[in-house]
């Protein structure tokens, strides 16, 4: 199994609007073979004042993926290039850590 932290940097006020293509895109990740999480995450407010936030224009994904060869071909797939187009205005930049349990 392999862990996916994924930070999008987004256009600055697009952040709702990149998050109503994502959740539409999230069953048919789920439903690809290998896929056992995938789900984006923003800042709680939490008031614990050690907290790093990663601000308004900013979205963290969280995956879990049985196998790199899963997340490659994720990569890859058909509705995966569907929904990049979608986003494309939305996004300046990610940042990918992929990761294996210690």
């Amino acid at each position: 199994m392999i862990h996916v932290i994924a930070t999008i940097d987004l256009n600055p006020g697009t952040r709702e609007a990149f998050l109503a293509e994502f959740r539409k895109n999230v069953p048919a990740v789920m439903a690809e073979d290998g896929c056992i999480e995938y789900g984006p995450a923003v800042d709680a407010d939490t008031g614990i004042p050690t907290q790093s936030k990663i601000g308004p224009d900013r979205v963290t994904v969280i995956e879990k993926w049985a196998s790199v060869e899963a997340l490659k071909a994720h990569a890859v797939a058909p509705h995966m290039k569907e929904y990049r187009l979608r986003v494309k205005d939305y996004v300046r930049g990610m940042d990918l850590r992929v990761l294996s349990p210690a």
